[in-house]
Parts: C-alpha cells; sequence; structure tokens
C-alpha cells in the first residue's frame, strides 16, 4: 500500500510497534529445551492479550490453511516452517522466526534470526552478513531507487562473504493485505524493476545460505528445507519509502544475534 495521510501512518506505527513487542518476547522464549510450538502458542496469547490476529493464521497455501501464528525454522530449514511440537531447541541452533499481526485492518510481518549458545565463527558471519545485507538494502528504501538496488544491495553483501541467497522468495509490498506489490526479490541489478514511491510500506527480506541455492519443501507441506542441508539465515524488516530516508517501522536493527 501507499500511505496517503499522517493518520495512516500512525495507525501502521502503532501496529508495528505491537508486532515488534510481540517478537522481542517470542525472541525472549527462544532456548535450549523450548519446542518451537510453545514460542508458537506464546505469539498466540500475546496476540489475545493485544486484540490483534496473528497475519499468518489462515493464509492459503497448497495444503490448506496454515495453522499457526508464527513461522519457526532451525538450521537447514529456512522458511515458512511449521513450529515443531517434537524438536527442542538446542544449542548450535540457527533459529529464524518469523510473525506478524493485523491491526485496525493493517498488516505486520517480520523476522528475525537468532543463535543458540556460542556460534561457530561460519555461522556467525553467515548471520552476521544476513543482518548487515538486509539492513543495508532496507535503508535504500528511498523515493526513486528500484527494487533491483535493494536486490542486488543484498546479494552483493551475501556474495562477498561466500554466502548465497534463495532466488525462489522475495520481500514484498504490506498494507491492508499480507503480500502486495512491488515485489522484492534478494537480488538483481541497479536501476531495474520497480521504481520506489514515496509512501510505499515494504518487507524487505532475504534468506540467506551457506551453499546451494536448491530447496524442497518438506512432508508438511509448508517448510522449505535446503536441499544440502546447509545453515540459512533471514532478517526482515519493514519500511515506509520516503524521499532521503526511509521511515523504519520495525526498527530492531541492533538486536544480538545470540540467544
Amino acid at each position: 500500500m501507499i500511505i496517503n495521510s499522517s493518520q495512516d501512518l500512525v495507525t501502521y506505527q502503532k501496529a508495528a510497534d505491537l508486532s515488534l513487542r510481540v517478537l522481542q518476547e517470542l525472541k525472549a522464549a527462544v532456548k535450549t529445551g523450548i519446542l518451537p510450538i510453545e514460542v508458537d502458542n506464546l505469539a498466540k496469547k500475546l496476540c489475545q492479550e493485544y486484540h490483534v490476529r496473528p497475519s499468518f493464521l489462515g493464509v492459503a497455501g497448497r495444503q490448506g490453511l496454515f495453522p499457526h501464528a508464527t513461522c519457526i525454522c532451525a538450521n537447514d530449514s529456512v522458511v515458512h516452517g511449521i513450529p515443531s511440537s517434537t524438536e527442542k531447541f538446542k544449542p548450535g541452533d540457527t533459529v529464524k522466526v518469523d510473525f506478524g499481526l493485523v491491526y485496525e485492518n493493517f498488516f505486520t510481518d517480520h523476522c528475525f534470526t537468532a543463535v543458540i549458545g556460542q556460534p561457530d565463527p561460519k555461522t556467525e558471519l553467515l548471520v552476521k552478513t544476513a543482518q548487515k545485507a538486509i539492513q543495508s538494502a532496507a535503508l535504500q528504501a528511498t523515493t526513486g531507487a528500484y527494487s533491483g538496488d535493494l536486490g542486488h544491495t543484498m546479494h552483493a553483501i551475501a556474495l562477498a562473504s561466500g554466502f548465497d541467497v534463495l532466488k525462489q522468495y522475495t520481500g514484498h509490498g504490506i498494507g491492508h493485505t499480507l503480500h502486495e506489490q512491488p515485489m522484492l526479490p534478494a537480488h538483481g541489478q541497479p536501476h531495474t524493476g520497480t521504481k520506489l514511491e514515496k509512501g510505499m510500506v515494504l518487507c524487505v527480506e532475504a534468506q540467506l545460505v551457506t551453499g546451494s541455492d536448491q530447496v524442497y519443501v518438506a512432508e508438511d507441506g509448508w517448510t522449505v528445507k535446503m536441499t544440502d542441508r546447509g545453515n540459512t539465515a533471514m532478517f526482515e524488516y519493514m519500511v515506509v519509502v520516503q524521499d532521503k530516508k526511509p521511515i523504519i517501522l520495525t526498527p530492531n536493527f541492533n538486536w544480538p544475534i545470540v540467544v
């Protein structure tokens, strides 16, 4: 969507603030011995307390409606993860938690990656590179920039550290529905793609991978996993396009990567 009024901006900022508050509590719940489904149940509980509804719950897919409030992935599971009710978090896991809510018909969608315990050097580099790549792209979301500019930045930063990005999944616009135009691939060429307009609300995201960018969908019909079983990291930030610098709706750039 394109925000055209100060009231809509204020409302969206309230939605994003609430969503970030929930995501912070979810991050605090990611610990050794905890089941991912427990984190998902916490998300549902917090949505009830805040009188909002989860963005993802009921989203249509090939296997029917998505049954959870969060997408939670660990290690070689990269995106759209069904929160496990059997596999507990363990030291060294690279955990991705993706969450959104709906507040006064404004949707949010954002994600963090954190490592449980001290990461090995390659995992630390992967997560920090993902954080840097996506934050750098988010800060480029200014009037007149192109989606290819953002994608090129993310891909170039990933490649410079020896990683790649998934090409099958993209960032996107957001507003009164979860996924809107424009699509924002995590790769591309400068000055190509969609020209960004002032007021556009965007979810800037990428999935960085340690090896091949080939994936498959697990038997649950939702969870996307790496074919080569490589490790993965993902961040997603919400921004509003402005003339000189974007408004960062989800300003959690400085969250630690270790829990």
